[in-house]
C-alpha cells in the first residue's frame, strides 16, 4: 500500500481518481472528455453549477456570500486581496492600511506581496519564536482604520493552525477578517459569517492545482482599486458567475467529485472527527519519544501539516529511504525549515497515519 504525505499537490481520494478515469473519454454519454467541453455548454454548466451548490452546502456558506472560482492560487490572491479591499476605508480609489498577522512562511509571502499595493501593518508576529505558535489575540496591535485584517489560519510549512476565530471588529471599526485557508479548508467546521473573505488554493484538500476558491461577503464587492485587472476584480467575476474568462474547467470538475465524496463521508463535521483522530495518533507518538521532535506549541499544532525532526539529522536520508520502501512517500520537510513533514489531509486515511507511526516506531528501534 502506498501513502502519499505530500503537502500539495496532495493525495486525492481513490474513489475520485477512479471516477475521473472512468469518465475521462466520455462524460455521462456526451461523447466528450470534460477537458474538451465548452465552458458555456450545457454539459459543463451542469458540472460547475453542481460543484458550486455542493461547496456552499458543505461549508454552510451564507446567502450573502459569493463563491468564486479563480486562478493563480493563494500566491495570486495575495495581490488580488489588497487590489480589491485596500480602498475600503478611503472611498477615493486610493489604498489605505491593511493589518496582517505573521505566523509563518505563507504569512510572510502575503505580507511581502500586499506591500506592493498598500501600507501594511504587521499587527503581531511569532517570527522571533521561529513560528512555533500563534500570537495571543490580546497582543495584536491592530489599526483602528484597517481596511481588513489578514490571517493564514493554517501554515502549511511551519505547522501552526488557528484553533479559534479571532474577533477583530471592536479594535478596527468592523474591519473584515480575511483568511487564507488553503491547507485546511473543509477539514473542520467553520463559521463563514465571522469572515469577510476566505480563500484557498485547491491543491491540498479540494482537488488538483489550477482552481482557487474565494468566498467573499457581498458588501465587500465593488471596491477594487483602479489598478486591479478586470479578471481579478471580484465584482466582475461574481457578476459573471466565475465565467468572465475561461475557468479552470477540469480542476473544477475534480473539485466537484471531491465534494460529492465528502458528502458521502458524512460532510465536514464527520471529516473533522477523523482529522482529530489522525492528528492525535501521530502527535501522541511524537510526544512519547525524544528520538523525534516537534517544535510547535501544543495548542497551536496543525491537524493537517505535521513537521517533525529526527534528534540526529544525520539519519535523515536513511529515514526517507526506509520510508519509501515502506510505501510512505513525500515526507521530506520544506527546504526552508528542513526535517520531515507529514501532511494528513482529508483524503489520507487513518490507516496511512497508523502505517507512518508504525514506521517511526520501527526506525527508532533500529537506530535509537
Amino acid at each position: 500500500m502506498i501513502y502519499n504525505f505530500s503537502a500539495g499537490p496532495a493525495v486525492l481520494p481513490k474513489e475520485v481518481l477512479q471516477q475521473a478515469a472512468d469518465e475521462m473519454l466520455d462524460w455521462h454519454g456526451s461523447g466528450m472528455s470534460v477537458m474538451e467541453m465548452s465552458h458555456r455548454g450545457k454539459e459543463y454548466m451542469s458540472i460547475i453549477e453542481a460543484t458550486l451548490r455542493d461547496m456552499r452546502e458543505l461549508f454552510a456558506v451564507p446567502d450573502n456570500y459569493k463563491v468564486l472560482f479563480l486562478q493563480g492560487g493563494a500566491i495570486a490572491e495575495n495581490a488580488i486581496i489588497p487590489m480589491n479591499l485596500a480602498g475600503l476605508r478611503t472611498g477615493n480609489g486610493q489604498p489605505g492600511v491593511a493589518d496582517y498577522i505573521n505566523t509563518g512562511s505563507w504569512s510572510v509571502k502575503s505580507i511581502k506581496e500586499a506591500r506592493r499595493y498598500c501600507e501594511v501593518n504587521v499587527a503581531a508576529s511569532s517570527e522571533a519564536e521561529q513560528f512555533a505558535s500563534i500570537p495571543a489575540r490580546d497582543s495584536w496591535k491592530l489599526s483602528r482604520d484597517a481596511a481588513y485584517v489578514h490571517v493564514c489560519t493554517n501554515e502549511t510549512i511551519d505547522g501552526v493552525e488557528y484553533h479559534f476565530t479571532p474577533d477583530v471588529a471592536a479594535d478596527t471599526d468592523n474591519a473584515p477578517l480575511v483568511a487564507d485557508m488553503s491547507s485546511h479548508i473543509l477539514s473542520r467546521v467553520v463559521d463563514v459569517s465571522k469572515y469577510g473573505v476566505i480563500y484557498a488554493g485547491a491543491q491540498k484538500n479540494i482537488g488538483p492545482a489550477g482552481v482557487t476558491i474565494v468566498i467573499v461577503r457581498e458588501d465587500l464587492l465593488g471596491h477594487a482599486l483602479p489598478i486591479c485587472p478586470s479578471a481579478f476584480n471580484w465584482k466582475i467575476v461574481a457578476d459573471n458567475d466565475s465565467m468572465y474568462n475561461t475557468p479552470p474547467t477540469y480542476a473544477i470538475y475534480i473539485a466537484g467529485l471531491v465534494f460529492q465524496w465528502l458528502k458521502r463521508q458524512g460532510g465536514v463535521a464527520a471529516m473533522e472527527k477523523r482529522n482529530i483522530a489522525k492528528a492525535a495518533l501521530l502527535y501522541d507518538y511524537l510526544d512519547s519519544t525524544e528520538f523525534f521532535q516537534t517544535k510547535i506549541v501544543k495548542q497551536c499544532r496543525s491537524r493537517m501539516n505535521v513537521p517533525f525532526f529526527l534528534h540526529d539529522e544525520r539519519l535523515n536520508e536513511a529515514f526517507l529511504a526506509g520510508a519509501k520502501t515502506h510505501g510512505l512517500l513525500q515526507l521530506k520537510g520544506h527546504k526552508s525549515v528542513g526535517g520531515m513533514r507529514a501532511s494528513i489531509y482529508n483524503a489520507m486515511p487513518y490507516e496511512g497515519v497508523a502505517a507512518l507511526v508504525d514506521y517511526l516506531r520501527e526506525f527508532e528501534r533500529m537506530q535509537g
